[in-house]
């Protein structure tokens, strides 16, 4: 089975299904179904191919032979294997996916908000340390915003489900702009700071499970993926400058970077109003549960999915592997003999590895991308195993940047998988659901590891979390489901996902031409008081006289 990982992954959603054949997928699906080893077990049409047969059918009216040979290029496949060509294998560009402009306005909405959420949480921490004087309560007012995430995120998210994306998104950027403006007012007590700042966490979970939902309705193909890779660059890039700004604004004045957050969720808001339209509810649901059934109705659906269990497992180890390094940083920094500096250079690590992930997943195709897969699983945790030598702080710098790269290039066709099997009644609740167990892996992780290093060298600690990473992913990539499996999930995932049209009513039968009526006769005077003649059988009882 160790091969069958080898071309492992997902790169895009399932197309559109047709109403006579077997669902046809797009090329990349396609290419996840092979991935798995054997003949397809559902038959697949690339995306190339039928854009080849289209260029055919038009260059046959100015002449056969450019018909002939753009049908060539259409077909993209083996005759005798069934491995996509190069053809297919063309990653989509930031073009195709900034081209659709509903994603642009999203995308603007999403960038404006991770800016100013970072503006507020510097913010705070120095409010609360400028106010009280004490380092715990200002590791707490900045570890407020993750705690919905934690504590009841997926409940949360499960909110997106019952109206439609778009109203949910401009609900929940309202509710926090008018929040954090009350947070900037400079007459607000701290205790009423923290909880509005804990009453605008709240909203987090259900915007970004509605936010996900719907960007992938939006992209679709392999501009899902890359669109996807984007965003997290943009996210890291973000994280940066949120934090870097932020901080100088707040030195200067902590409420005018509140007052900048409460600017963005307007911005944000302004745009989504404006660049996304309305869309009904995928699903319509006819009975509603509380939300807490409903939570636990995903959970066990993600969960007992013999495709998507694995695949959350998966994401889940790669992400608390890398969060180590990160978490322990100022720990570490000592053994290199430096002080904040070296503690931000390796904090800065990951998300330079993102930003090179990302870049690397943009310049790769989805053949090649799901081809990686395997490898860079187990190169993820490899790479952070030397620093059991405790290596100098260049070298331990460019393990944790590497791994990084190598996480963020995995996570992304994992990502790309797990939407494949999603049916659009959970659509939201699983990215609730994978977006609150991030954030408790990190939790867990940094919270263990840190236990660990309380008693043990810090390079020690992460070189063996390393170690049981490793092999935690060697199990992983020997029992990731076969290739038919997955292929036969994205079909039925396909299948549920498909609208079911309207049948047209029946033709009405055409009306029969009513026949011309013969001219009746003129009618004769009758003389005055003349009995007419009548039947014989009503002449006693139906006299009729004029």
């Amino acid at each position: 089975m160790s091969e069958d990982l080898q071309e492992t992954g997902a790169g895009d959603r399932p197309g559109p299904v047709t109403a006579t054949a077997t669902p046809t997928v797009t090329d990349t699906t396609a290419a996840t179904g092979r991935a798995y080893g054997g003949a397809d077990p559902v038959p697949a049409a690339s995306t190339a191919h039928v854009a080849g047969a289209g260029r055919a059918l038009r260059g046959a009216a100015t002449g056969g032979g450019r018909a002939r040979r753009a049908m060539g290029r259409g077909r993209g496949r083996h005759r005798r294997t069934g491995r996509v060509t190069a053809t297919d294998d063309r990653p989509a560009t930031f073009r195709d996916v900034f081209g659709v402009a509903e994603y642009r306005a999203l995308f603007g909405a999403a960038v404006l908000s991770w800016v100013g959420d970072y503006f507020a949480k510097v913010a705070v921490a120095f409010l609360v340390f400028s106010n009280t004087g004490s380092v715990l309560l200002s590791a707490i007012g900045f570890a407020i915003s993750y705690l919905p995430w934690v504590a009841g995120g997926p409940v949360l998210a499960a909110l997106a489900e019952r109206y439609p994306y778009r109203r949910v998104m401009i609900i929940c950027d309202v509710a926090r702009m008018v929040m954090v403006g009350l947070m900037a007012l400079p007459a607000t007590p701290l205790p009423v700071l923290l909880l509005l700042l804990l009453g605008a966490s709240l909203l987090t979970p259900p915007f970004q499970a509605a936010r996900s939902a719907m960007v992938a309705q939006l992209l679709t193909g392999d501009r899902y993926v890359v669109g996807l890779s984007f965003q997290n660059m943009a996210g890291q890039s973000a994280q940066v400058a949120g934090y870097a700004l932020g901080g100088v604004v707040a030195a200067i004045d902590p409420h005018a970077a509140l007052v900048i957050n409460a600017a963005t969720y307007a911005a944000s808001t302004l745009l989504l109003w404006r660049g996304v339209r309305p869309r009904p509810l995928p699903v319509v649901h006819t009975e509603r549960r509380s939300l807490l059934r409903e939570t636990f109705d995903g959970l066990g659906f993600v969960f007992g999915h013999r495709v998507m269990r694995p695949t959350a497992m998966v994401v889940f180890s790669v992400v608390g592997i890398i969060i180590v390094p990160e978490g322990l940083a100022a720990a570490w920094a000592p053994s290199f003999g430096g002080g904040s500096q070296v503690t931000g250079l390796l904090m800065a690590a990951p998300p330079i590895g993102a930003v090179l992930g990302a870049v690397v997943t943009r310049m790769t195709g989805p053949e090649r991308r799901l081809r990686l897969l395997r490898p860079l699983l187990l190169a993820a945790p490899l790479l952070l195993v030397p620093v059991l030598a405790a290596p100098p702080f260049a070298v331990a710098f460019a393990l944790v940047l590497l791994a990084a790269a190598a996480v963020n290039t995995v996570l992304v066709p994992l990502n790309g998988l797990f939407v494949q099997m999603l049916p659009n009644a959970y659509r939201a609740r699983a990215f609730g659901i994978m977006q609150g167990g991030i954030q408790l892996t990190h939790a867990v992780a940094v919270l263990v590891a840190g236990a660990l290093a309380e008693r043990l060298p810090v390079p020690l600690v992460i070189g063996a979390w390393a170690v049981c990473g490793l092999l935690l992913m060697a199990v992983s990539v020997t029992t990731w489901p076969s290739r038919q499996v997955i292929a036969e999930e994205v079909a039925r995932a396909a299948e549920l996902n498909r609208a079911p049209e309207p049948e047209a009513p029946a033709p009405m039968p055409a009306r029969p031409p009513v026949p011309a009526q013969p001219a009746m006769p003129a009618r004769q005077p009758v003389p005055a008081q003349q009995v007419l003649p009548v039947p014989a059988q009503h002449a006693a009882s139906q006299p009729v006289t004029t």
